[in-house]
């Protein structure tokens, strides 16, 4: 059944003046949640099944030296819509919107990847997570731009992968999944969320068929459901474990795996689509992840080795933490199997797609397109400094620099240096042997970033 909302989409597609004219390029933007660099076959995992993702990858370009926008959810997020890095953009930590677990909403003059795309002619919709905006609030995505919603607008709702409500654009849609024991138990676990999201972008596709379309497709696996991980001690949820029901490995690392090996079939199921609606050679398909690996939900992250070759995990600011497994495919634009080593960032994603959309790119961004790369035309301007500020726990901040990595572990303290190409584990501090290097980020920090009223600088715990 195809919601209203969906309906109406289909409707203007058909009617739109844009179904006449030379087709602009589609752009589905996926994005899961906490999962790490090493945790894809095409990046080098070895026991977790990806083999939807790993022939997107033989059908594209597979970037090694991509950064995510954070090191944890929202402010992520933030930077991958904005266009802006944390020392700019509005979302600069998870929560600090003025009560208990919730998040600063984006403001009607924030940029925003959906607001662009749709003033150029697109048809946008957001499945999934949003993390940017609560209810009633200036920052919920139908008032960013998004002509369709299904999912979360909080990150702690989404820890339940089996909720009892979604929002349906600015609605409360009731899912049947009872939350308590003394309800109808042979019902509760009806509906698991990423499934929801899956059927809901696969309609989305098929009703925006005829005109140029934005699905950011923001699915929640793997991240673990803490809450529940704080009861029961795993909260990996997943409908089942297989195909490793019968691995010997700890629980958790089975649910895990089975979690990404699910997201990779949703994954496959879109890429199916557009093929069945002849829109491959059209529609740019761009993966990634919020952040690094988590040790939540139960599991061990070097039980896989999630991070990879780096060294942290989420709410780390070494690459293990925003380092993140990056995939693009766009048949006859993009030469497949290629790799590359091009160092970019969520924030450039915004000019990124101003480009491809073939409009003005909004004033005073971070971000730099990337289209050169995926494109092979023109000329790629590359980052001189990119920059990150992490405020849980006090204030942190990181910036690459060239083959430079400097991290500050609290304010006032002195950088450390790491050579992330010939130290990819940045277990060799050399920042007294390049004083140079260091005065030169120290100069970029001094105006890297504006103060924050909403995430204000503070020490660093002790």
């Amino acid at each position: 059944m195809v919601r209203p909302a969906l309906a109406l989409l289909a409707a203007a597609a058909l009617a739109s003046p844009a179904a006449a004219q030379p087709r602009l390029p589609n752009i589905v933007l996926i994005l899961a949640d906490d999962l790490g660099y090493g945790d894809l076959g095409c990046f080098g995992q070895t026991r977790i099944r990806t083999p939807h993702l790993d022939q997107l990858a033989k059908d594209g370009v597979r970037f090694t030296q991509c950064y995510a926008g954070s090191t944890v959810c929202a402010p992520s997020r933030c930077a991958l819509m904005t266009g802006l890095h944390t020392g700019h953009c509005r979302v600069r930590g998870n929560g600090g919107g003025g009560g208990p677990r919730l998040n600063v909403p984006l403001r009607p003059d924030d940029p925003c990847v959906a607001d662009v795309l749709k003033r150029a002619g697109y048809v946008t919709a957001l499945v999934g997570k949003w993390g940017l905006g609560e209810e009633g609030s200036t920052g919920v995505p139908t008032r960013k731009g998004f002509d369709h919603f299904f999912g979360y607008l909080n990150q702690h709702h989404a820890h339940n992968y089996y909720p009892d409500f979604l929002w349906h654009g600015t609605t409360r849609e009731r899912i049947d999944n009872p939350q308590s024991d003394t309800e109808n138990v042979a019902s509760r676990f009806n509906h698991y969320a990423p499934d929801l999201f899956r059927d809901d972008a696969l309609r989305f596709l098929a009703a925006s068929r005829d005109r140029p379309f934005f699905l950011y497709f923001a699915t929640t696996t793997p991240h673990a459901n803490n809450e529940r991980t704080r009861a029961t001690g795993e909260g990996n949820e997943v409908p089942g474990d297989a195909p490793y029901t019968n691995e010997a490995w700890p629980r958790a690392e089975k649910n895990k795996a089975a979690m990404i090996t699910r997201m990779d079939a949703d994954v496959g199921a879109l890429l199916a689509k557009l093929r069945e609606l002849g829109l491959e050679r059209n529609t740019l398909v761009l993966f990634s992840s919020d952040n690094g690996p988590h040790r939540e939900g139960g599991n061990d992250p070097a039980f896989f080795r999630s991070s990879g070759p780096f060294r942290g995990i989420k709410r780390s600011l070494t690459d293990g933490g925003i380092r993140v497994p990056t995939i693009a495919r766009w048949p006859g634009t993009i030469r497949p199997g290629t790799t590359s080593d091009h160092v970019w960032a969520f924030w450039d994603v915004l000019p990124t797609a101003c480009d491809l959309a073939g409009v003005p790119t909004p004033p005073d961004l971070d971000g730099l397109s990337v289209a050169p790369t995926l494109t092979g035309r023109g000329e790629q301007r590359r980052h001189e400094f990119l920059y990150w500020e992490f405020h849980e726990g006090g204030f942190k901040q990181a910036v690459r620099h060239g083959n430079w990595k400097a991290i500050r572990q609290a304010p006032g303290a002195a950088l450390e240096l790491y050579d992330v190409v010939a130290d990819v584990g940045e277990s060799r501090d050399v920042a007294a042997m390049n004083p140079e290097v260091v005065a030169r980020i120290e100069t970029y920090l001094r105006t890297a970033r504006t103060d924050s009223a909403d995430f204000p600088v503070r020490p660093g715990k002790k």
